[in-house]
């Protein structure tokens, strides 16, 4: 068994693991990744974020092309097959994991491929396809991420029952689909495959789709799924789950049942820990198998840190990158270390949606004095002439002082919108007003406009108020 020593060993090459790595081996460390697939990029670059962002795009493209009259006039709308729409992820796939392998080759971290399991608190094995490997190490940041929750109950191994994982392997385009969980992912795949044409049926176990947004904001995404034709079914836990040749069926504890010619399977995700050999260090996980870290991401044992979707909330890429980076801080014992408690939400349905801050009910419940500006993007020249007219950007700030408390956005590129009201509600003192908005110039037509319009509706009716 070969063996190698390394300051830090990393497991898992998602943007956790790779933020970790590369901010240690940028200040001097030996550093190791361990990656269980023969690509780095983890989770996020093959199975999460980017191809179902792509997938997306792909989708929101083809509805452009068979909805905007200028295309109808050169011939009649088209038909695409998932498989189809399956090359332009796998296109991106190839290209992201191309960059991240010279991420790490410029930056000298060496990449094992294989199984890690932890030996001790300063040993690991790694099981490859060519025999093992033991990695010798001072401190180790566990970033292996998350996966499809599976319950015992129902059999994926049939070819009509899919989890987000394995949908990417699809072949063929279903007639009709039943998501069950209507969670981030189940919301997106639902707005991807009615996109496509599939008649789809969306089973949501609470009243409400999203219930962390803004009801608002939830309310519009329930309206423009089912305008889509997707059918929604809130309050609903399924029984029992039967396929066969011919299609699948879910009986529901209410009684009903729904037949379909495919299961997509989204109910929650658990952490990447099985086989990890965290029982050698004394490391427990919670039922979904995450690990439990204190505000500097290191977990019960000393020198050994987790980041990322195997840590639970936020389960978000772009939080693992700052997460990766603040555990690789704290272990170098450097200042700056920040515990991400505070990011952005962005759903990328059809239309896409991004959050932050309090939403209204919220504000209510802690009897906040707030108003309200909203923008809708019908009423702005940038979105008339891209013809990206749903949707809108609302404001929540407080009557009295005008510090902005939470940002709402519904529509075409919501989560890039989002970022120009962050800046400004995470600045200091009086900085963080929605003053700002009308006493700034923003270029015209821009769908950063939007701010200017909602801040000046909302200044207005706190003014009328107030006095």
């Amino acid at each position: 068994m070969a063996s190698y020593e390394y300051d830090l060993v990393v497991i898992g090459t998602g943007p956790a693991g790779e933020a970790a790595a590369i901010n240690a081996a940028k200040l001097g460390r030996k550093v190791a990744v361990v990656e269980m697939r023969d690509q780095v990029g983890g989770g996020c670059a093959h199975k999460g974020t980017i191809p179902s962002k792509a997938l997306r795009h792909a989708v929101k493209q083809i509805i452009e092309f068979n909805t905007n009259t200028l295309f109808r006039v050169i011939g009649e709308p088209k038909n695409f097959s998932f498989p189809q729409v399956l090359k332009t992820a796998s296109e991106v796939i190839a290209k992201q994991v191309m960059l991240h392998t010279q991420f790490y080759a410029r930056n000298r971290v060496d990449v094992f491929f294989g199984f890690a399991r932890f030996l001790d608190p300063n040993n690991i094995e790694i099981i490859g396809s060519e025999g093992s490997e033991n990695l010798r190490f001072e401190q180790a940041v566990i970033a292996t991420g998350s996966s499809p929750y599976e319950p015992e109950d129902v059999d994926f191994s049939h070819d009509r029952i899919y989890t987000s994982d394995t949908v990417l392997n699809l072949k063929h385009t279903p007639r009709s689909l039943i998501i069950y969980g209507a969670g981030v992912i189940g919301s997106e795949y639902a707005s991807i495959f009615a996109g496509l044409g599939v008649k789809v049926e969306l089973v949501d176990n609470r009243a409400n789709l999203l219930e962390f947004l803004d009801v608002e904001i939830s309310d519009s995404l329930s309206y423009h799924l089912r305008n889509n034709g997707v059918r929604i079914r809130h309050n609903e836990t399924y029984k029992t789950v039967i396929a066969d040749d011919t299609a699948v069926s879910i009986e529901l504890e209410s009684g009903k049942r729904i037949c379909a010619d495919m299961l997509l399977f989204c109910n929650g995700r658990s952490g990447n820990t099985k086989n990890l050999g965290l029982e050698n260090l004394g490391i427990e996980t919670n039922s979904r198998g995450q690990l439990e870290i204190d505000q500097r991401y290191q977990t019960s044992v000393e020198g050994i840190y987790a980041a990322g979707d195997v840590v639970g909330w936020p389960s978000l890429a772009s939080a693992a990158y700052d997460q990766g980076r603040s555990a690789a801080t704290d272990l170098l014992g450097l200042p700056g270390v920040r515990f991400v408690d505070d990011v952005p939400t962005g759903i990328y349905t059809i239309p896409e949606i991004s959050s932050l801050g309090k939403t209204e009910e919220q504000l209510t419940a802690e009897k906040v004095p707030y108003e309200v500006g909203q923008a809708f993007f019908k009423d702005l020249a940038r979105a008339q002439i891209s013809g990206e007219v749903v949707g809108m950007l609302k404001i929540l700030f407080n009557r009295e002082t005008y510090e902005i408390l939470g940002i709402h956005c519904f529509g075409d590129r919501a989560s890039e919108i989002i970022h120009i009201g962050q800046a400004i509600m995470n600045q200091k003192g009086d900085a963080n007003t929605i003053e700002y908005f009308v006493s700034n110039t923003f270029n015209f037509p821009t769908m950063a406009e939007a701010y200017r319009v909602a801040a000046q509706l909302g200044l207005n009716r706190a003014r009328q108020v107030n006095n």
